[in-house]
């Protein structure tokens, strides 16, 4: 049972590439956080993700918290949470403000685009991944500031590089498919660099990814996503995954923080929040197919967690008001049914 391929099957991800550059040192780009130009970047996604993959050259990506890290060929780097940071190559006169060029670049026609002096040559190619919300309970949890693979050491990750290179050489063309394709490689990007995360974790590492990990837990997280309405049990799931109890109790505790029974409750809302949010279904039918037997008992719940009632909620994301997050509270250990 594969935790990661379930969460991911059920989170709304999109991917895009939007500028890959060609930069003759010294060079140097001022890239603002995310929130700063998610609005432009990709309106209306709630959750965003950059990225920076070179291909040729060396690059030195820095953040205002004073780390810094050597990007070589191959390299893909993530940042998980959007911080500002610079990237350069040598001591450029002025770094530009790619939050004010951002809409000429999206606006340009794809073909590579290059910067700087005479000096060493780097290329690279940046682009992000917007996903729903609940990523962040999820697989994005307890994340570091970046993730950093290269894509080049591992032989079975080296086809992704070729094949977003190959796409990008076709800028000037006008092949059909080509963005499709380009958005679906930029997908496979974040995920392949989840993966190669997953399995650099240290043995004593918690949180999400590395319980997915887990063999047990790993197996209570696939079923739980697999079927978030079932009417399950503890008992339920030690039989399905071959574990008591007790070690699904503790081993869940100790990579997750909570029971897998008050997971599986949270997780039932935020599917049911998204409902309100993307389709007019009655309440009643959306408590339903969360897995609440009544209208009554997911209105108690959802209240509990996001501080509004669900057509309240709903009224809300129509007039475009700022949508709460579920909150601190939790629902009953029965999940609420």
């Amino acid at each position: 049972m594969d935790a990661l391929s379930e969460a991911l099957n059920a989170v709304r991800m999109t991917g895009a590439i939007f500028f890959h550059a060609e930069c003759a040192a010294p060079w140097g780009f001022a890239v603002p956080s995310v929130a700063q130009v998610q609005h432009v970047l990709s309106p209306g996604t709630e959750r965003l993700v950059n990225y920076n993959l070179v291909t040729e050259g060396r690059a030195f990506a820095r953040f205002s918290d004073g780390n810094e890290i050597t990007l070589r060929p191959g390299d893909l780097v993530m940042l998980p949470h959007g911080d500002a940071h610079t990237v350069s190559n040598g001591s450029p006169r002025t770094f530009i403000d790619s939050a004010a060029s951002l809409a000429g670049i999206l606006q340009g026609n794809g073909s590579m685009m290059r910067f700087g002096e005479s000096g060493e040559i780097t290329r690279f190619i940046c682009g992000f991944f917007g996903c729903e919300r609940s990523a962040d309970r999820l697989f994005l949890a307890g994340l570091p500031q970046f993730i950093r693979v290269n894509l080049r050491d591992n032989p079975g990750s080296a086809w992704l590089e070729a094949a977003i290179r190959h796409l990008v050489s076709e800028a000037e063309s006008d092949r059909p498919g080509r963005s499709v394709l380009l958005s679906r490689m930029a997908e496979s990007l974040f995920i392949e660099a989840l993966r190669c995360h997953m399995e650099q974790l240290p043995g004593d590492q918690t949180g999400w990814l590395a319980g997915a990990r887990d063999p047990v837990v790993g197996g209570v997280l696939a079923l739980l996503h697999r079927d978030p309405a079932g009417d399950w049990t503890l008992g339920d799931l030690a039989s399905a995954v071959g574990a008591s109890r007790s070690v699904i109790a503790k081993r869940f505790n100790r990579f997750i923080g909570d029971s897998p029974i008050a997971y599986l409750a949270r997780w039932r809302l935020e599917l049911g929040a998204r409902q309100l949010r993307t389709s007019a279904k009655p309440i009643a039918q959306v408590a339903a197919e969360v897995g609440y037997e009544s209208e009554a008992a997911f209105s108690r719940a959802f209240k509990r967690a996001f501080g509004l009632p669900p057509a309240q909620y709903r009224r809300r994301q129509a007039n475009g008001a700022p949508m709460p997050d579920a909150g601190s509270s939790r629902p009953s250990p029965g999940a609420g049914r």
